[in-house]
């Protein structure tokens, strides 16, 4: 049988959120180049007849995953919390255009928790989500680990 392998593809975008309720500058919309790195596990196809001989996943499977489930959802968005007023989220909709909301805190921690249940469950059978890295800055990251959310 073959080794369990991990494999990982980045996902570069451009993001704007607003921290709700925060008590410093994130308070304010602004905007971060993210970089998503996404490490799946399983074990490579091991039959020649199978045009995917050899590989865990095609990472141009993995792109349409994720382009589908994140990129195309959060690339050039500003993203916001639900628990805003309903007249400020009407506000950046109509300035900004491309507005998500969602139910929580639009932190790097909740991205990413959030990145990972928007991934899982499109992968192909055998192929595991074991972790994501979500760069915020140059020099700040948040990670989620399948092994700890089990």
């Amino acid at each position: 049988m073959s080794p369990l392998i991990r494999v990982t593809k980045e996902f570069p975008f451009e993001m704007a959120h607003v921290l709700w309720n925060y008590d410093g500058p994130c308070k304010n919309v602004h905007g971060h180049s993210y970089r998503l790195f996404v490490t799946l596990s399983g074990f490579p196809a091991d039959n020649a007849d199978n045009p995917k001989n050899g590989m865990v996943i095609d990472f141009s499977d993995l792109k349409s995953i994720v382009k589908k489930q994140i990129v195309n959802i959060f690339d050039h968005s500003v993203v916001l919390s639900n628990k805003i007023e309903k007249e400020k989220t009407d506000m950046f909709a109509k300035l900004f255009g491309n507005t998500v909301l969602v139910s929580y805190q639009p932190t790097c921690e909740n991205l990413v928790a959030d990145f990972a249940n928007r991934i899982a469950p499109h992968l192909p059978s055998g192929v595991k989500l074991h972790s994501l890295k979500l760069y915020e800055t140059a020099t700040s990251f948040a990670e989620w680990f399948a092994s700890d959310n089990q």
